[in-house]
């Protein structure tokens, strides 16, 4: 793909271009700006599409991601971090993983009437549930929505083990039933910190809370015995790689207990997105990140190898891993996320059954 040396960027945007969607026979483009009087007309608000599920909680059986539960209340996310891999997931919709994908939210209005049947199941044993696996169950529309909030009251109300990740503060909204859940041992908050760097920030997840921001999500949910785990993710060398310790230190002195990270992977359509991202972003550097990139999983952006695709391989890898390590066990040594409970559960005999 070519690129222009200095391409006018797309600001409060993620994604800089729609990419083919595999799936559809036809498109709308602009092939010829010559002899248009006007130029093509695209509706770049954010659009809110309404699904009916007929269930709400997905199973992996991925050996990365042995038995993980989960729970996405949206599809599409506004934040529009450029690397995220659930943009691939929008294409089973009809839209694009780039620009759509912040655009266009599916919403799922009718996921705690789900979730409350899947409690009810006959022989459920509790399991802890994620939000979200794919996108963030506090993206901005949440507010309003209010459908994680209303997952979380039946978390609560079942006693059922659940662990949440986000970048978003809108989770100090629920904090009156994130701190019950906690006092039971039924809550994990994973905190998403990509880089302490604003300006980076800014074009990597454009409508996100800055970092500042979510080392007071991690303060204040700490200060009332919430356990959290701030997640470094993802790495991406060449560009934020440098700041893991900095990020680990800043969330263990604000609480944090635990930390994780992964390496980016650029499968599907995001390879060329964040391609395209890159060149107009950090020009100066582009191919170094992608060819950093590319060491990490066997010379390609993508990588679809378990064990390898989120962890990396290579000289780089290892030297990311080392630095992670290293950074935790001196910020974060003798700390450690409490086990969650799964003994506390109230079935459907034990309670009377909500109705919304």
């Amino acid at each position: 793909m070519a690129h222009q040396e200095n391409p006018e960027f797309f600001k409060g945007r993620g994604a800089q271009v729609n990419t083919d969607n595999k799936f559809l026979k036809r498109k709308y483009v602009l092939d010829h700006i010559e002899g248009l009087d006007e130029p093509l007309l695209e509706n770049s608000a954010t659009q809110l599409f309404e699904e009916t599920p007929k269930k709400i909680v997905s199973e992996s059986n991925s050996p990365d991601l042995s038995h993980m539960y989960s729970i996405n209340p949206y599809q599409g996310c506004e934040h529009g971090c450029i690397y995220c891999y659930a943009r691939n997931s929008h294409e089973y919709y009809g839209f694009s993983a780039g620009l759509d994908f912040e655009r266009k939210i599916v919403v799922k209005r009718n996921a705690p009437e789900l979730l409350e049947q899947y409690f009810n199941k006959k022989n459920y044993q509790p399991v802890t549930i994620m939000l979200s696996g794919n996108t963030d169950c506090y993206q901005p529309i949440e507010r309003k929505l209010k459908i994680t909030r209303r997952l979380l009251e039946l978390f609560l109300q079942y006693k059922n083990p659940v662990s949440i990740i986000t970048k978003n503060n809108v989770i100090l909204r629920d904090l009156d039933i994130i701190e019950e859940l906690a006092k039971l041992n039924l809550i994990h908050v994973n905190m998403s910190i990509t880089s302490l760097n604003e300006q980076l920030r800014q074009k990597l997840e454009p409508r996100t809370v800055t970092a500042s921001g979510r080392l007071g999500v991690i303060q204040k949910l700490s200060e009332k015995g919430v356990p959290v785990r701030v997640m470094a993710a993802p790495v991406i060398p060449g560009l934020n790689s440098n700041e893991l310790p900095d990020i680990i230190k800043a969330a263990a002195d604000r609480g944090a207990l635990s930390a994780g990270f992964t390496i980016v992977r650029l499968n599907g359509s995001i390879a060329e997105i964040f391609t395209d991202w890159i060149h107009k972003a950090f020009p100066d550097r582009a191919e170094k990140v992608l060819n950093a990139i590319r060491s990490c999983h066997g010379g390609n952006l993508n990588d679809s190898d378990f064990g390898r695709r989120m962890s990396g391989d290579g000289q780089i890898a290892q030297s990311i891993h080392q630095l992670f390590k290293m950074a935790c066990n001196r910020f974060l040594a003798n700390r450690e996320m409490p086990p969650l409970n799964h003994s506390l559960f109230v079935p459907k005999s034990g309670k009377q059954i909500t109705l919304f």
